[in-house]
């Protein structure tokens, strides 16, 4: 496939265009904010680099499309894909931040971090034994790299790790992998839930009552997508403590509104999108090295499918 013509729509898009200036990457390329994109650019360009794409838009002339991120619903939910077009996605070292992040709020929950905070500034000494990360159980929903990478990270400190994927195939680092349909007699095990699952129409609302009252007490870290949340399903679990406390790092909505009942509750830790970020560096290298592959015909590792939806 010969790319020539190349838009970059991106709010890091002016770093872009410097590191692709600095690697010498010979391309015809214009460089935009998202707003700034147009009919006539999509039109005339072959590929289109970005975190999304807009509705209003018609990008069945482009050859292919690359994803700054590692999720691509904003490309494909609720959308037709365009016949023919190819969509890769980035692939940098989200599940390792990922799975960093997912660590910190598990050590932060068994090493009793708030208990003892709360002790200080009302200088109690009050001892209380922290927990091992050895003793816990720990479901991760999605097993493709961010997941098997986060439970890597888990199972090195002898964390017992289950996957939850749509084929329930197993994978490395797990110590079994189900179905969504038979996953749910294993969750009154769980200490904690992490979901790295895209959104799609299998997903979309997942975290309802069903899964959330079968909890016993767990805490829930959402890495995903939002949407794959009932927010308000959630806020009941809290309440009758089905689920202990809840991470929630995505939202339906993003920015979350000031109304949203989820900042006030003293449950709920809530981070801006954070926890995979893509930095230009890597979002250049990961670029570049796709546009080699797709030029040369060569297999794609990052290939998406667009009737699965990741």
């Amino acid at each position: 496939m010969e790319i020539n013509k190349i838009i970059v729509a991106s709010p890091m898009y002016k770093e872009i265009q410097e590191i692709l200036n600095r690697k010498g990457v010979k391309k015809n390329f214009r460089f935009y904010s998202d707003e700034e994109v147009t009919q006539e650019d999509l039109n005339w360009a072959d590929a289109f680099v970005s975190f999304s794409m807009k509705d209003q838009f018609d990008y069945h002339n482009l050859k292919w499309v690359h994803s700054l991120g590692a999720g691509v619903d904003r490309f494909l939910f609720g959308k037709e894909w365009p016949t023919g077009v190819l969509l890769t996605r980035t692939v940098c070292s989200f599940g390792q931040r990922i799975g960093e992040y997912c660590l910190s709020y598990l050590l932060k929950d068994l090493q009793l971090h708030d208990r003892f905070q709360t002790l200080k500034e009302q200088k109690q000494w009050k001892p209380k034994t922290p927990l091992l990360l050895s003793e816990q159980k720990v479901m991760i929903y999605g097993t493709g790299e961010i997941g098997q990478t986060t439970a890597k990270i888990l199972s090195q400190f002898g964390v017992k790790v289950y996957g939850v994927s749509l084929s329930g195939e197993n994978k490395e680092h797990f110590n079994e992998v189900m179905n969504l349909e038979n996953h749910y007699e294993k969750l009154s095990e769980m200490d904690f839930l992490i979901n790295t699952l895209p959104l799609t129409a299998q997903t979309v609302n997942l975290f309802n009552e069903e899964i959330l009252n079968k909890l016993t007490g767990v805490g829930l870290i959402n890495v995903g997508r939002g949407a794959t949340v009932n927010e308000k399903a959630l806020l009941a679990a809290l309440h009758t403590k089905h689920v202990r406390f809840a991470v929630l790092d995505v939202f339906i909505q993003e920015p979350l509104s000031d109304e949203n009942d989820l900042w006030s509750h003293p449950n709920v830790f809530i981070t801006p999108h954070i926890s995979a970020v893509t930095t230009p560096s890597e979002g250049v290298e990961c670029f570049i090295e796709t546009l080699i592959k797709v030029e040369g015909n060569r297999p794609l590792s990052n290939i998406v499918d667009v009737k699965r939806g990741y």
